[in-house]
């Protein structure tokens, strides 16, 4: 049915949760002296980092992101592939279905935070952040790699965890697939598929 198939990262191919909400408490706290609790801040995962920040009215934003940035170091080890990930990947590759991924990470935020597992070798093409103007829900992002990529939105389908993702791939004319595992909210997220886990993608997008 689909050709080509387009993850987010956070919370669809690794989990970052714990990292990204962790250093930003952090940074928050000891940069601004600001405490905030876990679940308040649980709209950021999704959109770039400069955007959360701009939401959470912080002053000198590209000084707050570079620290945020560093304060993730701290977390490294709590990052990690969501199970059935890496067998997802490798199946559709052998399959021939082509694959790559739309993130709000910048590109050196993928560098640092995803390429260590290894997965950037499943990949065709790649589209941060820093690759456009506008970002998700904005569909532009998804827009983009179509273009880089000549890749069929009818024959494409986005995957991603959070409703950012879906408004996107929407705009964008492209299928949406919901990743449950890293979703907090799914029943206010419309989508095609609902995934429970990786492996239901490989039964139902490839048969």
């Amino acid at each position: 049915m689909y050709n080509t198939i387009i993850f987010d990262v956070d919370g669809t191919l690794i989990d970052t949760e714990n990292a990204v909400i962790g250093s930003l408490q952090k940074m928050l706290e000891i940069d601004h002296g600001i405490k905030y609790e876990a679940h308040e801040l649980y709209f950021v995962l999704g959109i770039p980092g400069v955007y959360s920040l701009k939401q959470l009215g912080v002053q000198d934003i590209p000084k707050s992101h570079a620290r945020w940035e560093h304060f993730m170091k701290d977390f490294y080890h709590t990052i990690e592939v969501f199970v059935g990930i890496t067998n997802l990947l490798v199946t559709l590759k052998q399959r021939d279905i082509k694959q790559g991924i739309v993130t709000s990470k910048t590109s050196q935020e993928v560098q640092d935070d995803f390429a260590p597992f290894g997965l950037m070798d499943y990949l065709t093409h790649v589209v941060c952040a820093d690759d456009t103007l506008k970002h998700k829900p904005n569909p532009e992002p998804l827009l983009k790699y179509l273009e880089i990529s000549g890749a069929n939105p009818k024959s494409s389908i986005y995957i991603g965890d959070t409703v950012y993702d879906y408004e996107c791939a929407r705009d964008a004319g492209v299928d949406f697939g919901l990743a449950l595992w890293g979703c907090k909210n799914h029943d206010i997220i419309p989508a095609k598929y609902k995934f429970e886990q990786p492996n239901d993608m490989i039964r139902i997008l490839t048969s």
